[in-house]
């Protein structure tokens, strides 16, 4: 049976959403709001606002509502050591970690200090590599970077790269003989993915417009203003037609016809042969309805996860991390109990590397597998994991199973994971996921009575409390209500609004 793929987009003036689909299943998700704005990859002139010798990291003034952070490792030009790294990771044939595109220059020294290279007040051209996510501003890097269908420039680093995605070595050692000999001194490329049996001539091409690209973006930052915009990167539509949309891909179905007849427009440029897999949805029924996508974004909003097996997986974030608790809820196995729990652990595991991917959590996470007792039972886990990690384009980096069943893990982030962007903490609870007790929230209107009391006077008191509210205190707090209207000498009335919030209530003298 052979495997179906298809992007979809959902496209309205106020959100684009984007989902790539393989046999059914969501794979990938993306959402961009125009009122919020995706601005990784864009490129700016700003200016060091403050240079901190202690985090060997500068804040950058770009505009944005808050500044720009800076390591010292995106301002140095690590050129030789850069390449050296490089070429030590290719022929040693490391796993397939790192993510297509721009390979990753942070977390090795370069013996260069903040403070000599960057000074309160400097001018510098900066892209931005990961969004503002909660408190906290974009991260930017001198390094720049831009992405083509079949290419990647890198203006400041002269190595020439291959994604790791391509295996074939025959294939690999043509690109880059292909790159070698078009290229200008001094300037780096990595062949993506796409470019994989792409004729010279279309990598020629993709490079001079690249080269000119950046020769206009140079020439603009001379007299820009300080901070500007210098680069947009493309929009959200765009960005997955160049990115996601391969020739494994069988269908793009999108449902604006504004934006399919731009998509055609786009892919004209670099590769007619697909438009004939463009498709204008034009169903009743909207799109991600039809395809399913709309009951799997609600799954990655789902605190529980259920497995197959009737086990389930529980993802908890806080600020620091995010935690995965596996259980084994109704399953309870045919054999013994260590075969349950390798087999509740090793579905959850397939879950686990999918809901990463789906909901782009990155940072620190930690992953609680159920218990087991043989160490090859611990091995066999932490080896799948890796594989299912294997096919995510996010890096990752996995650490052994401890004797608690506890796996520590990072995942490469640039993006806010798509619980934090859809939803907002509750209001009510202030983000605690926690409300006051029906019965402690009765106890305490209580006590608000009693010091109304002291200043009322009245003969009665009237509570307005939500009806749920109202039930609890007539019928299992009836004895309560008795003993505080005895002690007060007042009558207690109470009335119910359903427009107030379960913990809310209002206390009036009569």
């Amino acid at each position: 049976m052979s495997m179906t793929t298809d992007l979809i987009i959902n496209a309205r003036s106020h959100e684009i959403r984007i989902a790539l689909i393989e046999n059914g299943t969501v794979i990938e998700f993306y959402i961009e709001r125009p009122s919020i704005g995706g601005i990784t990859g864009n490129i700016y002139k700003g200016r060091i606002v403050r240079v901190l010798p202690g985090m060997q990291a500068a804040f950058v003034d770009i505009g944005q509502v808050r500044a720009a952070f800076l390591h010292v490792d995106d301002v140095y030009d690590h050129q030789q050591e850069f390449e050296q790294l490089l070429r030590r990771e290719e022929d040693e044939g490391l796993p397939n970690e790192e993510p297509e595109g721009t390979p990753d220059r942070h977390h090795y020294t370069n013996g260069f200090q903040i403070e000599d290279l960057l000074h309160q007040g400097q001018e510098i051209l900066v892209q931005v590599s990961k969004e503002p996510m909660g408190h906290k501003g974009a991260r930017v890097t001198s390094h720049i970077s831009l992405p083509g269908r079949h290419l990647v420039l890198m203006p400041t680093a002269s190595h020439i790269g291959v994604s790791r995605r391509i295996e074939d070595e025959e294939e690999r050692r043509r690109l880059r003989e292909a790159i070698q000999e078009a290229r200008p001194d001094g300037s780096g490329f990595i062949a993506r993915t796409a470019a994989e049996g792409v004729q010279p001539e279309k990598i020629v091409s993709e490079m001079s417009f690249m080269l000119k690209l950046w020769q206009n973006i140079k020439r603009k930052s001379q007299n820009a203003a300080v901070p500007s915009l210098i680069h947009q990167e493309l929009d959200a539509t765009l960005r997955a037609v160049r990115d996601l949309f391969t020739e494994e891909v069988d269908r793009l179905i999108i449902d604006s016809l504004s934006e399919y007849d731009k998509v055609l427009r786009f892919i004209e440029t670099f590769s007619p042969g697909l438009k004939s897999s463009v498709e204008l949805y034009s169903g009743r029924e909207p799109v991600f309805d039809a395809y399913g996508v709309e009951v799997e974004v609600a799954r990655a909003l789902a605190k529980k996860v259920w497995l197959k097996s009737g086990g389930y997986i529980v993802i908890e974030a806080t600020e620091a991390l995010t935690s995965i608790d596996v259980n084994t809820g109704r399953y309870v196995g045919q054999h013994n109990l260590e075969e349950t729990i390798v087999k509740t652990n090793l579905e959850a595991v397939k879950e686990i590397a999918y809901q990463l991917r789906l909901r782009n959590i990155g940072g620190l996470i930690v992953i609680d597998f159920i218990d087991m007792e043989r160490e090859p039972n611990r091995e066999k886990v932490f080896t799948v994991l890796k594989e299912a990690l294997s096919r995510d384009k996010s890096k990752t980096k996995v650490l052994r199973m401890s004797e608690l069943g506890l796996i520590e893990m990072t995942r490469k982030r640039t993006r806010e994971d798509i619980d934090r962007y859809l939803r907002e903490p509750c209001y009510y609870c202030e983000g605690e996921g926690y409300l006051l007790s029906r019965t402690s929230t009765c106890y305490e209107a209580f006590r608000d009575l009693e010091r109304e009391a002291m200043s009322s006077t009245g003969d009665a008191l009237c509570l307005t409390v939500h009806p749920a509210l109202k039930e609890l205190m007539l019928d299992e707090e009836r004895h309560a209500m008795d003993d505080l209207e005895s002690r007060l000498g007042k009558r207690v009335i109470i009335r119910s609004d359903d427009g107030l919030h379960l913990t809310e209530y209002r206390i009036e003298s009569e």
